[in-house]
This record gives structure tokens, C-alpha cells and sequence, in this order.
């Protein structure tokens, strides 16, 4: 199980623009906790203590428990969206999704590679993500920070799909089986230099066809010109 955080909440009596605005004046953040059998709660997080949190998170898969001011009751959730200002980069909002300890829920995992790949190291290829992250249902208590996929068996050619992926116990992936995660390919150089020699068929017609429409070459200066053919006899 990925390790579990908390973080202190308040409850918001008002929302609106307006009321968000001086929320975020006060170096606050809105945010909103919806739960599957529960109602929205609009609820506020101090700036400071949320970026804290994130940073120490790094983009791994994690749950928070939530610590209402004020109340002894908690609640048990993970970050479900942000938004931030494109300009000054603060966190606008942000949607909480609470889970049960009983129950499986969906959510999102970024993959962690394992090994080195043997494209890689011995073929000269190179390794291409086609999946940061996959979608899985499981229980908070299986909840993994991360899906590791050991590539040390990788060729190049080869792609692991997800319906390849080893199994994990307590995780049900959800992503489409044939969906391509990782692939070890060629290096685009290496694909360069092998086209390289061989004209397309198009660039081909090209030039033939500007061969064609070429005028004919003038005579060299000082050259006599050939007299045209006389008139054959009757």
C-alpha cells in the first residue's frame, strides 16, 4: 500500500467567485470533496501546507486523510484534479475524491520503469513511454504509489501492452488490453540513415518529371550549329 498522508480542511459556509478570490487572498485554496455516498462539500486548504504536500507526494499515487478543523471525524480521500494560474502558478482549486475503506474505487497511477532494458543495452535502442499512467480499480489498502514494469527483457520491436503487464495483486487494470505502455525502438538516427539512400517513389516521378519539362541545352559558345536537314529528293 503507497503511504497515506494528511492534511488539515475547513469548511466553507459560501462559494462563488467572489468568495474564492478572498480565499486565495488569504493564501487559501477551495477545494471540494465528493464522495460516492455523500454529498459535495466545499471545503478550504492552506496554501503552504498543500504545496508541502505535494512536493513530498512527487506524483505518486496517495491517499489523504482529511483532518476537518474542529471535528474528530475524518475522511479519507485522493487529489482527483488541480487547477492552476497559467501565469503565476498557484493552485486555483482542487477536487478531492473521498473513498471507503471497504470499497474498490478508480483512480489514476503513474508507471515506474524496473531494470534495463535489453534494446537498450545491447541493441542500441531506446525506450518510448506510450502510457504515463493507467487507470485501475482496487481497495485503498492494495493501492500501490506506482505500476512497476520491469523492462529488462525488452527487445527492440517489442512493445508490453497492458494486457501483458504482470499481475498485481488486489489491481483490476482497466485501460484496454492491446493498449501499447511501452515500446523499445530504433533510434531515429539509425531510421534516418537507412531511408536516407532510397528515393520514395514520389520524389522519384519528381524528378522525372522535372527532367522532362527541362529546356534542351544550348549549344556551347564557338560551336557551329547543325544545319537542318535538307529536303530529300524525288
Amino acid at each position: 500500500m503507497s503511504q497515506q498522508y494528511k492534511l488539515s480542511v475547513a469548511e466553507r459556509t459560501q462559494t462563488g467567485r467572489s468568495s474564492s478570490r478572498r480565499l486565495r487572498k488569504a493564501n487559501r485554496v477551495p477545494a471540494i470533496l465528493y464522495g460516492k455516498h455523500t454529498k459535495p462539500e466545499s471545503l478550504s486548504i492552506e496554501g503552504p501546507e498543500f504545496t508541502r504536500l505535494l512536493k513530498s507526494v512527487r506524483g505518486r499515487a496517495v491517499l489523504i486523510e482529511l483532518q476537518r478543523e474542529g471535528k474528530s471525524e475524518t475522511a479519507l480521500s485522493f487529489v482527483q484534479e488541480l487547477q492552476r494560474d497559467p501565469i503565476t502558478d498557484k493552485y486555483l482549486h482542487v477536487d478531492l475524491q473521498e473513498v471507503k475503506g471497504d470499497e474498490k474505487f478508480e483512480i489514476r497511477v503513474p508507471i515506474r520503469l524496473v531494470g534495463e532494458s535489453f534494446g537498450v543495452k545491447n541493441q542500441s535502442g531506446v525506450l518510448e513511454i506510450a502510457t504515463q499512467v493507467l487507470r485501475i480499480r482496487v481497495l485503498p489498502k492494495d493501492l500501490p504509489e506506482a505500476i512497476d514494469i520491469d523492462v529488462s527483457e525488452l527487445k527492440v520491436g517489442e512493445t508490453i501492452k497492458v494486457g501483458s503487464m504482470k499481475a498485481v495483486p488486489g489491481v483490476d487494470f482497466l485501460d484496454p488490453q492491446g493498449q501499447p505502455v511501452i515500446s523499445c525502438v530504433e533510434p531515429v538516427a539509425e531510421i534516418a540513415q537507412a531511408t536516407a539512400g532510397t528515393p520514395t517513389a514520389g520524389a522519384a516521378a519528381g524528378a522525372a518529371a522535372a527532367a522532362a519539362a527541362a529546356p534542351a541545352a544550348a549549344p556551347a559558345e564557338g560551336a557551329a550549329a547543325k544545319p537542318a536537314a535538307a529536303p530529300a529528293k524525288k
